[in-house]
């Protein structure tokens, strides 16, 4: 079988041949906003049109196409689906003990206002997951754990996928930052530096912003001081580790150092005023939604359980054990993160499997590569080191702990995958489309139109990062997607190419927050079924503001003294010892 030279431009017209690659995503998000098609139709209905728009508009052969398509639905389960399904296992077993009710009760004394309960939960305690597994973890923990502390559905999911934006450039202890290095060729503490003089003003901001959608202006202004000390606490300790220690251990210290320092100053402030609603200020159409209606039990098939606080106060002793559950969790999964225990497991768990009439089938040709360059199809099926697998062990051990027997886990578990099968369909056909849309170079055509914007480059440059971590659902792919590209760009038109592949990456992060992938997550964490749309809605002009944002600081960066000195060029910099 001969190899298959991608097409960029397959109409001879650069804004038709945009078009027309853009069809699948728009017909995808379109459709999903529209709350008229249910989360799963609407991406097998998208994944159909992109597999039509691969093969009869750019020329790719047919058994190329569904060979990418079946990779990316396995890719789709492993690990984001099994990251997803193990989390909400863990979270059924402690709604059903009663354990998280106690929970609960533990986080409002530590403070009753809800705004504070966000800054701690969706934005601190996110960023260590994000640092720790990354790959849906954060809004699939975070999601469960609001709103089981009673927050609205929409609060509870469009909240956890703003949160968790400035932390994602270094999740999973750094993947994004390692995939940018592999296709940049610059060095990955070079490029983690430079993403720690771009994303700290944006850690700082995205508190504000957080309490802002919940609670309005003045709901945020109220809380300011804490608001300030969790932000700066956090951008401070970004920065400082990205610049000075290493970037895999980002996201980990910077929200111990948060949560720390919050914790530490409601010692000896608190709000005049307690923020007791959980709902989102103004029209929330979530308010007393119970998976359609229906109340909802623990361990009932088909159902997503609510948990209640206990009626009464629970003891010291039951509060400590409450947390057991999401220590274990926390523990294994930074332990299942680390490069060493990678390193012990994955030599023998793990199986490479390369894609037949597939791998190193489909060869990407310039501008978008140098020079002509085969891509691989392989399936790293590295079962242990999954951060899902981990998450496994920890739900089984604290099912243990919490005395449930083992029969009792098998069904648990049965009953969780049948909750969750249409989320999973829906992960599955859209890992499948983005997958498929990178093989057929239909997302290589959409990175053009951005790279041809020539002085603006900065800004749209930064929005092409944005554009592949909403098409992809991962920073880590955006970065692999279209790190050369900025590369070759920029060195093109005279920039930076550190800043711009940085750019990639910081820009990526706002892009996090409307990805199919992830609205489907929150919605699965949240008991939010079907309303998928309403979610997309809600966080979607907060993504593009967001991402502009980092683009005019781009700007500024490229071409305005002092910021210009901000970008780090490597002969002058040795990065740190590795």
């Amino acid at each position: 079988m001969q190899t298959w030279n991608q097409v960029y431009d397959p109409f001879g017209n650069a804004w038709l041949s945009t078009l027309a690659a853009s069809l699948p995503v728009i017909a995808l998000l379109g459709m999903i906003a529209s709350g008229k098609v249910k989360a799963h139709i609407a991406a097998v209905l998208s994944l159909l049109l992109a597999l039509a728009v691969a093969v009869f508009l750019f020329g790719m052969p047919g058994d190329l196409a569904w060979r990418a398509a079946v990779l990316g639905m396995v890719t789709g389960f492993f690990p984001i689906g099994w990251i997803i399904l193990n989390v909400i296992f863990l979270y059924r077993l402690t709604v059903e003990k009663g354990w998280f009710g106690v929970l609960q009760q533990s986080v409002a004394g530590i403070t009753a206002d809800r705004r504070i309960q966000l800054l701690l939960v969706a934005f601190a305690f996110g960023a260590f997951f994000e640092g720790a597994g990354g790959f849906g973890t954060p809004v699939a923990v975070t999601g469960a754990i609001l709103i089981g502390l009673g927050f609205s559905p929409l609060a509870a999911s469009g909240l956890s996928l703003i949160a968790n934006t400035a932390p994602v450039a270094y999740g999973a202890l750094g993947a994004p930052i390692q995939g940018l290095a592999s296709v940049t060729n610059y060095d990955p503490y070079v490029l983690g530096a430079m993403i720690g003089r771009q994303l700290p003003f944006f850690s700082l901001i995205v508190p504000f912003w957080l309490i802002w959608v919940f609670a309005g202006f003045r709901g945020m202004i109220r809380i300011w001081p804490p608001i300030l000390v969790c932000g700066a606490s956090f951008a401070t300790a970004q920065f400082l580790i990205s610049n000075y220690v290493n970037p895999w251990i980002v996201d980990i210290g910077a929200s111990l150092v948060s949560m720390a320092a919050l914790v530490l100053f409601l010692k000896v402030w608190q709000p005049a005023e307690i923020w007791t609603s959980p709902a989102l200020r103004g029209n929330d159409p979530s308010v007393g939604y119970v998976n359609g209606g229906r109340a909802a039990a623990a361990g009932t098939p088909g159902e997503f359980p609510r948990s209640t606080a206990p009626e009464r106060t629970a003891t010291s002793s039951e509060i400590a054990w409450s947390w057991v559950p999401w220590i274990i969790l926390s523990v294994v999964v930074a332990i299942w993160g680390t490069k060493f225990f990678k390193d012990i497991v994955d030599p023998i768990f793990i199986w490479n499997y390369e894609v037949p009439g597939l791998h190193k089938m489909i060869m990407k040709v310039p501008p978008v590569e140098a020079a002509p360059k085969a891509e691989p199809a392989i399936f790293k099926f590295s079962y242990m080191s999954y951060t899902g697998t981990g998450v496994f062990i920890a739900a089984i051990l604290s099912g243990f702990i919490m005395r449930f027997s083992p029969k009792r886990l098998v069904t648990a578990y049965v009953e969780t995958i049948w909750v969750l099968r249409y989320s999973l369909i829906t992960i599955a056909a859209m890992l499948a489309l983005g997958v498929l849309t990178r093989y057929a170079g239909v997302d290589a055509t959409l990175g053009l139109a951005f790279a041809g914007t020539g002085i603006l480059y900065p800004f749209f440059g930064t929005l092409l990062g944005w554009l592949g971590v909403a098409l992809t659902g991962s920073d880590t792919a955006s970065n692999v997607l279209f790190g050369g590209l900025q590369r070759i760009t920029s060195e093109q038109l005279g920039l930076s190419g550190i800043l711009m592949a940085s750019a990639n990456s910081s820009g990526g992060v706002m892009g996090k927050m409307i990805d199919a992938q992830s609205i489907v997550v929150a919605s699965t964490a949240t008991g939010y079924f079907g309303q998928e749309g309403k979610i997309l809605r809600f966080v979607f002009w907060h993504s593009i503001a967001l991402a502009c944002l980092v683009g005019c600081l781009v700007m500024l960066q490229a071409y305005v003294y002092p910021f210009t000195e901000m970008v780090i060029h490597p002969p002058t910099m040795a990065a740190p010892a590795h």
